[in-house]
């Protein structure tokens, strides 16, 4: 009687055991999922408010036309992509980070900073455009992470991801060579 005694607690002890790690496992999985989700909108802010200050650095009179059409031509585009699929939208913005390397030369950010407006303009795009790198990268952490997680034998078999689509890492292009003076 013993005996089956020691085996039943053995029993309860590994299902409780068990039942702690998964409980924990699924908990984490769906913090991942929650940060995911966060990341995902601050990326997404953080890619408006550097087309809008693109915008606001094409209008600012210190770029020569054709570079101001190209630049503005291309943040519209990233604006307008909102609503497209994330492929079609890291591909607006990776040409808007293209178009804004071609114009922000040298000569063009020394130009833009003599003036206190266009360093104030300059100052905010290398803000707003050092956010975008940043928020991408969180969010790219946290998606091999969660991908990781959810490989995990455990997490297949008890289906402890429920219907949660795998997320995806945003591939952008978005390293903006800025050659400021210091």
């Amino acid at each position: 009687m013993t005996f089956w005694l020691v085996v039943i607690i053995a029993a309860v002890l590994l299902a409780a055991i068990l039942a702690f790690y998964l409980n924990m496992t699924a908990g984490r999985i769906d913090r991942l999922h929650r940060r995911i989700d966060v990341a995902l909108l601050s990326l997404d802010s953080h890619l408006l408010r550097r087309s809008g200050v693109t915008l606001e650095l094409a209008a600012s009179g210190f770029l020569d036309p054709a570079s101001s059409l190209l630049i503005s031509e291309a943040a519209q585009a990233a604006r307008l992509s909102t609503d497209l699929s994330s492929t079609q939208r890291d591909t607006a913005e990776s040409e808007l980070t293209v178009a804004l390397n071609a114009v922000l030369d040298h000569e063009e950010i020394e130009f833009i900073e003599s003036e206190i407006a266009g360093r104030e303009i300059l100052a905010e795009f290398t803000a707003s455009a050092k956010r975008v790198e940043l928020s991408r990268r969180f969010l790219n952490d946290a998606v091999r992470a969660c991908v990781q997680l959810r490989t995990q034998r455990s997490v297949r078999w008890f289906h402890l991801a429920g219907h949660t689509p795998i997320p995806h890492t945003r591939e952008i292009f978005d390293h903006v060579e800025l050659t400021q003076r210091s």
